[in-house]
């Protein structure tokens, strides 16, 4: 892969990984004794006490964001791992075939760690 290319998606890579720390911190607190970790705040509706209704869509509320906050971390888990992989002159080639992986997939999918046909196989 060229130097070029190979900058073009690591700056993809840089900037996901951005937007995905800032997506994470709206709702989210980093963990201090887990890395790559975020835990998520459980939402207040309001200072005086709660009707039932109100404490369930909390509840709801606070399930959505975990379950959101799982996804995210997830997938900057994906572009922290394709960051290093780059870092050590090893990016863009499939992990279970060893050969070079798509440029279409990567244009598409930076952090993919697998090429077409490995990813396709059942």
């Amino acid at each position: 892969m060229n130097k070029k290319v190979l900058a073009e998606l690591k700056k993809k890579l840089e900037s996901e990984r951005t937007l995905l720390k800032e997506n994470l911190l709206k709702f989210a607190d980093k963990d201090k004794k887990v890395a790559g970790d975020y835990d998520t705040r459980f939402p207040s509706f309001g200072e005086r006490s709660s009707s039932p209704d109100e404490e369930a869509k909390e509840v709801e509320t606070y399930e959505n964001l975990l379950a959101i906050e799982y996804a995210l971390e997830l997938r900057l888990k994906e572009v922290n791992e394709a960051l290093e992989r780059i870092k050590n002159n090893t990016y863009g080639y499939c992990e279970n075939c060893n050969k070079e992986i798509e440029l279409g997939r990567l244009r598409a999918n930076p952090a993919a760690k697998t090429c077409l046909l490995c990813t396709n196989k059942p």
